[in-house]
């Protein structure tokens, strides 16, 4: 089932196509990346989604429910995180969550009930001090439990890391990660790495336009590169392994007659990258020619595209 479907959303700004014609299906209890360049449409698309902004075409539907401009929240069925949520310094967390869920007309029991456990999920429940003396990363995990307390459907989280050091990403994205068993998640953000972490499908926004959705497992085989790299435990090692390219170019094992064709190589240190035409092959005759000079690299395999590469690739 999808939580969230976007079908030929449109948006300009003056004589400018912000958005133009773009198309999402999120799935339920995924985490879903939506990655782009630095004003690529991200922001303006997720204030369309919360109905903060009106569109010019398409239509966006949360859980069936079509969504319109100035009916934000949906009752309920969105949350949303900023990239750099604000407080009232001087409340302490139970205190912020409380007015949140008096604001949103919770019963008061029940507020204190989810405040606690979500205070607890984002590792804030023994926390006394002061919102105002919280680093970003503490603020940014109030931020999560803030959002998390009306128990919405799909929660919008608007590049939530950008403003974070290594350790404040990682606990934020561990925790964006473990809650996909109640909520679904809509990622934004340029930071690829995080997207590699935590997303299960990913969209690339580029020039308006969806440049490439999919799961990471569609997308690296989609468009893999048939390179294998091989790292050896000596410069001997190599230069023993390498005897058998000709200078035909082809992988040609001492022991057999034919060789397997490939385009190029990029030797650095004790590692080799070959580009070939036929991967099986390559691997096939690369094994024999370790087997024959019996060398035992320390690693063999297929290259599989990262999210930088995937993501050069769709932008380009």
């Amino acid at each position: 089932m999808d939580v969230l479907n976007v079908r030929n959303l449109k948006k300009s700004f003056g004589d400018r196509r912000v958005i133009d014609g773009i198309s999402l299906d999120v799935p339920e209890n995924s985490v879903y990346g939506f990655i782009g360049v630095n004003g690529a449409g991200k922001t303006t698309t997720m204030r369309m989604i919360m109905g903060l902004l009106q569109k010019d075409g398409g239509e966006i539907t949360v859980c069936g429910k079509p969504v319109a401009y100035g009916e934000t929240g949906l009752g309920g069925l969105i949350g949303y995180l900023p990239d750099v949520p604000e407080f009232y310094g001087f409340m302490r967390p139970m205190e912020y969550m409380r007015m949140c869920g008096a604001i949103s007309r919770m019963p008061s029991g029940l507020v204190g009930e989810r405040a606690r456990e979500l205070l607890g999920l984002v590792g804030l429940k023994d926390q006394r001090k002061r919102i105002g003396s919280f680093s970003r990363g503490m603020k940014q995990r109030l931020g999560v439990a803030q959002a998390l307390l009306n128990e919405p459907r799909l929660l919008i989280c608007d590049e939530p890391t950008s403003a974070l050091d290594p350790i404040g990403r990682k606990d934020v994205l561990g925790i964006l990660g473990d809650i996909r068993d109640r909520t679904t998640v809509l990622l934004s953000t340029h930071i690829l790495s995080d997207v590699e972490k935590v997303c299960d499908r990913v969209a690339v926004l580029h020039g308006g336009k969806i440049a490439m959705d999919g799961t990471l497992g569609e997308l690296r085989s989609r468009h893999r590169a048939d390179k294998i790299r091989i790292e050896f435990m000596s410069a001997a090692d190599k230069a023993s392994f390498l005897r058998p390219l000709d200078e035909a170019g082809s992988l040609e094992p001492a022991s057999q007659g034919s060789g397997v064709p490939w385009v190029a190589a990029e030797d650095r240190g004790t590692e080799l990258t070959l580009e070939v035409k036929d991967v099986e092959g390559a691997m096939r005759a690369m094994l024999r020619i370790l087997t024959d000079r019996r060398i035992m690299p320390l690693r063999l395999e297929v290259m599989e595209p990262g999210m930088e590469g995937l993501f050069l690739e769709a932008i380009a």
